[in-house]
C-alpha cells in the first residue's frame, strides 16, 4: 500500500521537493553555507546557529519557546531572551571554573531552565549531557561517574529524593546547581542557588573560538548488558540537525513545532532544540506527560504545524479513539513524523484516515546523531517503510562474503545489516573511556549499525529487525517487527512484542506478548482467534505461543524491550533497565 501524497493550498511548498534532484546536487560544503558561523570566521557553536545567529539577523522578537506548565502556566522566551539568558548561564559556569570540555550535567523536567543550561554550556564549550528525571538514584550515579561529572543542574525536589544519598559517590561532581521548587526553598548546602547566580551573572557573553570538532553532547544509551554507552558528538552536528530538520522534517522559519521527546533522549536534544531552533521555529515544550485530551488541545490552541512524536504515544492514540481528534481543529498540522522504534503500518494508516495525514518515520540512532533515513513531505508513504536515505547520506544492505568482508546486497528480496558511511557531521565522535567499544562500530569503511533491514526495488528501506533479535525458527530467519505488525491488525491488540523461545523441536518458536484494546478481554475464544488470525496472515512465522500483558516494557523513548521480555520469560538477567519506562519517579 502507498499512500499518495497532496498539497493543500493553504501548506508552504515542501524544502524537499525533488529527492533525485536533491540527492544529485546536494554537498554538505554547500549546507554549511546556510550556517553563520562564529562572527570573525571563528568556528562553528551548536548555540550559536540556534540562537544567536538568528538575534543578529534581526529576529530578536520572534517567539523561540511556549512552554506550558503542568499546572496551567504558560511562558513565552523569545529568541532574544533565550540569548540574553543563556548567556547568563555560559557566566555562571565560568565564574565557577569550569572549562572546556567539562561535562556539565542536567537532571530536570521538561522547565524552561533546562533549555537555558543547554545552550549555555554550550557557549561555553563544555559539555552538555541531559539525563531522565525520572531515573533513579543508581542509574544516575552510574552516569555521573561515567562521564566524570563536573556540574549538575537539578531541581530542589530532584536533589533530595536522587542525589543527596549518591552525591558522595561521585568525586569528580564539585558544583550542584539547584533551581528552586517552593517559594521557600532550603537548598542544602555546598549547592548554588539557581535564581540567585544567575541575578549575578551578566546577559552579555561572547562566545570563544570553536572549533567545529570541539565535543558537545554526551548521550547515554542502554546496553543490553554490561554499562551503558556515553555517545558523545561535536559542534559540527549542528549541520546535521539544521539539514535533517529543513529536509526530513520540513521545518520552515516560524513554524509552530512539537517535539514531544524529553531532552533526556538524544532526539529531545537534536530535535527538541539544536534543529528547531537552527531553522528559527516556534517550539511547543510541555511539562505534562502524555495525556490524550491535553496533546489535542496543544495540537488545536497552538496550532502545531509539524509534530514530532514516538510511536508509543502513536499507539496510545489509537487505543483512545477517534473521537477526541475528529472533535478537535487540526487543521493546522501539515507534517506528522515518528521516531524511536519503526512504526507499525497501521499507525501510518491510522494517521491518514483519522487525523487526515500520515504520519512519516525516519530512522536513526543516538549513534548517528540526526535522522539518517526518512519519509519526505514530498514523497509518497509507504506505510512500514523507514524511508528513503537522507541526501549527504550513503546507506547500504551489507552481508558478509566469503572473503571475510562485507559487500552490498543489492537483491530487494535479501536482508542484511543496515550500514552508513561514516562521513556525515553528527557521527559520534566516541563512546567516552571505551575506545575498543566504538572501534568494533566500524568495519570495512561502514558503520554498522546493528539493524537488520532490507531495501526495495525503489530505494525504500524496511526494519527487520535488531540482529540480535532476530529469531531462527524451523531454519527461517525472521524479523519480530514483521510479525508483530501483522498481529497488530487484529482489532483487539492495541501493542504486541514478539520474542524467540527455545523449543526442543522447531529449535527456537515464536512467542507474542500482547495488550488488548479497550473493550476486550481475554478469552481462549479470542486465544484461539488470535492463533489462527496469525497462521492465515504470516504462515510459519505466526506465533506459537501468545501471552497478555497489560503493558509491554518499553524505554522512555518508546521502543519495545524485547530483550526485557525474553529475559523474563527464560529467568535470565535482564542486564542494564535504567531507562525503562514507568520506573522510580
Amino acid at each position: 500500500m502507498q499512500i499518495e501524497k497532496q498539497l493543500r493550498d493553504d501548506q508552504a511548498l515542501p524544502n524537499l521537493r525533488d529527492y533525485a534532484q536533491e540527492q544529485a546536487s546536494f554537498s554538505w560544503e554547500a549546507a554549511r553555507r546556510e550556517l553563520d558561523g562564529l562572527p570573525g570566521g571563528r568556528g562553528l557553536n551548536i548555540a550559536y546557529e540556534a540562537i544567536g545567529r538568528h538575534v543578529a539577523n534581526g529576529h530578536a522578537d520572534q517567539i523561540a519557546i511556549i512552554w506550558l506548565g503542568k499546572k496551567g502556566k504558560r511562558q513565552e522566551l523569545t529568541y532574544g531572551a533565550l540569548d540574553s539568558r543563556s548567556n547568563q548561564f555560559a557566566n555562571v559556569l565560568a565564574a565557577l571554573g569550569v572549562e572546556p570540555g567539562d561535562r556539565v550535567y542536567s537532571l530536570a523536567g521538561r522547565i524552561p531552565e533546562l533549555y537555558l543550561c543547554a545552550l549555555g554550556t554550550l557557549k561555553h564549550r563544555a559539555i552538555f549531557c541531559p539525563l531522565f528525571s525520572a531515573f533513579g538514584p543508581e542509574p544516575i550515579a552510574e552516569r555521573l561517574q561515567l562521564g566524570e561529572a563536573r556540574v549538575l543542574f537539578t531541581t530542589e525536589r530532584l536533589y533530595k529524593r536522587r542525589i543527596a544519598a549518591i552525591h558522595d559517590r561521585v568525586p569528580t561532581l564539585e558544583h550542584v546547581i539547584i533551581m528552586p521548587d517552593s517559594k521557600a526553598p532550603r537548598n542544602p548546602e555546598a549547592t548554588i542557588d539557581w535564581a540567585k547566580a544567575m541575578a549575578e551573572a551578566s546577559a552579555e557573553y561572547e562566545i570563544p573560538d570553536t572549533d567545529p570538532e570541539t565535543p558537545a553532547l554526551l548521550h547515554f544509551t542502554s546496553g543490553t548488558t554490561g554499562t551503558p554507552k556515553g555517545a558523545y558528538h561535536v559542534h559540527q552536528a549542528v549541520l546535521t540537525h539544521y539539514v535533517t530538520g529543513k529536509l526530513a522534517l520540513d521545518l520552515h522559519p516560524g513554524d509552530i513545532y512539537w517535539c514531544t521527546a524529553d531532552p533526556g533522549w538524544v532526539t529531545g536534544t537534536s530535535y527538541g532544540i539544536s534543529a528547531p531552533l537552527s531553522n528559527r521555529v516556534t517550539m511547543i515544550i510541555d511539562e505534562a506527560e502524555f495525556d490524550p485530551t491535553r496533546w489535542y488541545r496543544i495540537l488545536e490552541e497552538e496550532k502545531v504545524q509539524v509534530w514530532y512524536t514516538a510511536p508509543t504515544a502513536i499507539r496510545m492514540l489509537m487505543k483512545a479513539g477517534p473521537e477526541l481528534p475528529r472533535s478537535s481543529d487540526l487543521s493546522a498540522l501539515r507534517f506528522m513524523a515518528s521516531v524511536g522504534e519503526p512504526l507499525n503500518p497501521q499507525a501510518v494508516i491510522w494517521g491518514q484516515e483519522v487525523l487526515g495525514r500520515p504520519f512519516h518515520d525516519n530512522w536513526w540512532q543516538t549513534e548517528t546523531g540526526g535522522i539518517m533515513i526518512a519519509n519526505y513531505a514530498s514523497m509518497n508513504v509507504r506505510p512500514g517503510s523507514m524511508g528513503r536515505p537522507m541526501p549527504g547520506v550513503t546507506a547500504g544492505i551489507l552481508r558478509e562474503g566469503d572473503d571475510g568482508h562485507l559487500h552490498e546486497v543489492n537483491d530487494p528480496e535479501l536482508d542484511g545489516e543496515l550500514a552508513l558511511r561514516p562521513d556525515w557531521p553528527s557521527v559520534f565522535r566516541g563512546y567516552w573511556n571505551n575506545q575498543e567499544r566504538y572501534d568494533a562500530c566500524f568495519r570495512d569503511g561502514w558503520y554498522l549499525s546493528g539493524d537488520l533491514a532490507r531495501r526495495d526495488e525503489d530505494g525504500y528501506y524496511w526494519f527487520v529487525g535488531r540482529a540480535d533479535d532476530v529469531i531462527k525458527s524451523a531454519g527461517h530467519l525472521i524479523g519480530p517487527f514483521e510479525v508483530e505488525s501483522v498481529i497488530m491488525k487484529h482489532p483487539a491488540v492495541a501493542e504486541v512484542g514478539v520474542i524467540g523461545k527455545p523449543d526442543p523441536v522447531a529449535g527456537t518458536i515464536i512467542k507474542a506478548f500482547v495488550s488488548w484494546q479497550p473493550g476486550h478481554c481475554w478469552s481462549d475464544e479470542l486465544l484461539k482467534e488470535l492463533i489462527g488470525f496469525g497462521r492465515k496472515n504470516l504462515g510459519t512465522a505466526a506465533p506459537r505461543e501468545i501471552d497478555v500483558i497489560e503493558s509491554l516494557p518499553k524505554t522512555r523513548s518508546g521502543k519495545i524491550m524485547r530483550r526485557l521480555l525474553k529475559a523474563r520469560e527464560l529467568g535470565l538477567p535482564e542486564g542494564d533497565t535504567s531507562t525503562l519506562e514507568g520506573g522510580d519517579n
